[in-house]
């Protein structure tokens, strides 16, 4: 199942990620989005809302208390918010690159195969 998530300010200046319940009205399983200053620039922290009283991602807030959307956010983020909901190891496309290089970048798998 595809989910709409989607990255928005809230009212109180607070960014998080959540799925998009338009039906609803609201934004479900919401994660706070922090960043945090360091020597090589920012760092962006994915945190359940709710916490530290909280520690799984979850919650929902009304789609009311939505001030902006962000049109545009780094597929990454998405990526890491599905693995902190879902508890599973997401692959991205740019992963299976480094397959190439097994076994020292010897071997050819389609010998493998063809014996």
């Amino acid at each position: 199942m595809a989910y709409d998530i989607r990255l928005v300010k809230l009212i109180n200046g607070e960014t998080v990620l959540g799925k998009w319940d338009e039906a609803a009205g609201k934004l479900t399983d919401v994660a706070l989005l922090q960043t945090i200053p360091s020597q090589q620039g920012v760092q962006m922290l994915l945190l359940p809302f709710g916490y530290p009283f909280e520690t799984e991602v979850g919650g929902e807030i009304e789609l009311s208390h939505v001030l902006y959307q962000f049109k545009k956010f780094p597929d990454e983020l998405k990526t890491r918010y599905l693995e902190a909901t879902s508890n599973l190891t997401l692959s991205t496309p740019g992963d299976l690159k480094t397959l190439s290089n097994l076994g020292g970048g010897k071997g050819n798998l389609s010998s493998i195969l063809k014996k």
